[in-house]
């Protein structure tokens, strides 16, 4: 599964939704320090409901750690700042979806950094100023889980074989 990178977020609310996204995906969330809340925050915890105990969250001191956790994987930075797709990329086990502070996306010496395969972006309406980290980190969770086929989610309740079949009456 891809790996979210979270550098410098902000609001507690977005990183505990990502929590959550992490624990329904498996994709594991990276979180770069300095981080503007406590990871005690009550809104974080809100955010991330029971989910916390099922996410892969961890915590990184600066870009450097976290990026060393991954050595050979390849890091695609989500900016408004390029005309390429993130829905163009084909994505790969132990990918790299970093992502940048709320107010003030990624800072251009991360954008710049030897480590960058690509710089993506989500597309948007014209006129809009950003879409909220935990969409956006979830809209690209999604396009890399479904190119992968969804391993490891199951069969839906409508996808599994009825056990009634061959019964009378019902």
């Amino acid at each position: 599964m891809v790996h979210v990178f979270f550098h410098e977020p902000r609001i507690a609310g977005n990183t505990g939704s990502a929590i959550r996204l992490s624990a329904v995906t498996g994709a594991p969330l990276h979180l770069v320090e300095p981080l503007g809340f406590d990871l005690e925050d009550s809104k974080l915890r809100r955010a991330g409901l029971d989910y916390h105990d099922l996410a892969t969250t961890t915590v990184h001191p600066d870009l450097e750690h976290a990026l060393s956790a991954l050595p050979h994987s390849r890091v695609f930075a989500f900016t408004a700042h390029t005309d390429d797709s993130f829905a163009d990329v084909e994505y790969q086990e132990d990918d790299i979806l970093l992502f940048g502070a709320e107010p003030t996306g990624l800072p251009e010496d991360v954008l710049a950094h030897p480590r960058i395969t690509s710089r993506v972006r989500i597309p948007m309406l014209p006129a809009r100023r950003s879409l909220n980290l935990a969409s956006a980190a979830s809209i690209a969770v999604y396009e890399a889980w479904r190119q992968a086929g969804y391993p490891g989610a199951g069969a839906s309740p409508a996808q599994q074989p009825r056990t009634d079949e061959g019964s009378e009456g019902r």
